[in-house]
């Protein structure tokens, strides 16, 4: 007898009310406020929600939308740079040494130290509620190596028939990369972004604890844990893993709609 799987909106609602679940029970066992005291590092979910309700968006729109713009330019420039290096590899092989040591070389390095040096070369936001040029350059480097990596397999990936087809009808590297290596490499770039969504928010967010901006998420939480505001900060928090989720959704929906051969569906 074949078992019914269940939907995958259903497991992922199952997996967030297990979750917020046992982020309660931990606040009221385990994080217990001290003794004369009324502070607790983990407030319950009430709590959370109960604050956010009082302060409303739209002061937290203010600080996420310096830190959105940062990531998504970041984003754009260390997806761009990447592709374009991993596809040179492929019309000049000798160069795919020295292109993989610099993916494992910006993967290796501690980016809250290369952060330090970035913001003595780069600087900050030149105005105020500019985005800030640390955090772009961090949300950059923080994608770069999984969309080499992706981009590099998926072009790997290609039919070796259909190369060869290529080949024989006069076809040169730059044709078979265009006409065969793009396409077939389309579904694993196309993963590899949807993992860069959320690593470059982060990466962001990194680069703002560095400083030289006013108005950004990393300023805000700075602001928030020195006065100890447990509520807001995990208000925060639950922001940013929202934000991170809503663009790994809608990258995920561009890739269904682009590869919808991955997903088994037939094109109109």
């Amino acid at each position: 007898m074949r078992r019914r799987r269940l939907p995958g909106w259903l497991t992922g609602l199952i997996g967030l009310v297990v979750l917020i679940a046992a982020w309660w029970v931990f606040s009221l066992t385990v994080f217990t406020p001290a003794p004369g005291t009324d502070f607790t590092p983990v407030p319950t979910p009430l709590a959370v929600l109960q604050t956010l309700i009082a302060d409303g968006l739209a002061p937290y729109w203010q600080v996420f939308q310096v830190t959105i713009t940062e990531a998504l330019i970041g984003f754009a420039w260390g997806n761009g740079i990447a592709l374009l290096l991993a596809s040179t590899v492929l019309l000049l092989p000798k160069l795919e040494t020295i292109v993989t040591q610099i993916a494992v070389v910006t993967y290796c390095l501690p980016i809250v130290a290369i952060g330090g040096i970035a913001i003595v070369i780069l600087g900050g936001a030149k105005r105020a509620g500019d985005p800030s040029a640390t955090a772009i350059f961090l949300a950059a480097l923080a994608v770069f190596f999984t969309t080499v990596v992706g981009a590099l397999l998926g072009f790997r990936s290609a039919d070796p028939a259909s190369l060869d087809v290529v080949r024989v009808f006069g076809g040169n590297r730059y044709t078979q990369l265009v006409k065969v290596r793009l396409i077939a490499a389309l579904p694993a770039i196309l993963n590899a972004l949807q993992i860069a969504v959320p690593t470059a928010f982060l990466g962001a967010v990194l680069g703002e604890y560095m400083g030289a901006t006013d108005r950004s998420v990393g300023i805000l939480l700075i602001r928030l844990q020195g006065n100890l505001d447990s509520e807001r900060v995990w208000a925060v928090f639950l922001l940013c893993a929202l934000v991170a989720l809503i663009g790994y959704g809608v990258v995920g929906l561009l890739a269904r709609l682009v590869t919808p051969w991955i997903a088994g569906r037939s094109t109109p």
